[in-house]
């Protein structure tokens, strides 16, 4: 047990390859300050982010790029033809994958199975864990179609949703808006659904 008033250290983590995606949230631009922390708590990990259309309205992919050392893919099918299915990548490459932020219009499109980029489809059939992190506006959570969605999520094996906390909201400069939970909380999520899956495979 730590000692009182002495700061713990980061939660266990026993991902070794790690996707996030971050969605069109103001919280976005936190990722950069996440990324650095990942980088410094677990000097193991591989860490590969892509970022959505909406996104890059809050952070730059060149910024993103320069603390994992990796090019940042948009989220969105290549113009031109490639020899390979990037949907197919996504899907294979990593055992850990976080939706950080999670806008409320990607829990619908999820919740629904849409799979029309190519995340959505990776994370329609990835066998990954998948770890998602809501940040929504002021009344989200009492929204029906948001409980709905939400319940459809969890109902997924591989998936955890954490709660959001109150913050500023930008728009009524009330704590009425809900941010994405710290990182470390949606880590240690995902690693009771990771012990908790182990013991089902046993």
């Amino acid at each position: 047990m730590s000692e009182p008033g002495r700061p713990q250290g980061p939660p266990p983590f026993h991902a070794e390859r790690l996707l996030i995606l971050a969605t069109g949230s103001l919280g976005a631009a936190f990722l950069p300050y996440w990324l650095n922390w990942l980088r410094h708590s677990y000097r193991s990990l591989d860490v590969r982010v892509v970022v959505t259309r909406n996104a890059e309205r809050f952070v730059s992919r060149q910024a993103v790029a320069g603390l994992i050392g990796k090019d940042v893919p948009l989220d969105a099918w290549p113009d031109a033809p490639e020899p390979e299915s990037p949907h197919v990548d996504y899907a294979g490459w990593p055992d850990t994958v976080m939706v950080y932020p999670a806008t409320y219009h990607f829990l619908g499109r999820f919740a629904n199975g849409l799979a029309d980029t190519p995340m959505l489809l990776a994370l329609q059939c990835t066998s990954a864990l998948i770890g998602i992190a809501p940040a929504l506006p002021p009344g989200a959570t009492h929204s029906y179609a948001y409980r709905q969605h939400r319940t459809a999520i969890e109902g997924r094996p591989n998936v955890v949703v954490v709660d959001p906390l109150p913050v500023l909201s930008t728009h009524t400069r009330g704590r009425d808006a809900l941010g994405a939970a710290p990182l470390p909380t949606l880590i240690e999520r995902l690693a009771e659904l990771r012990a908790t899956r182990g013991k089902e495979h046993q």
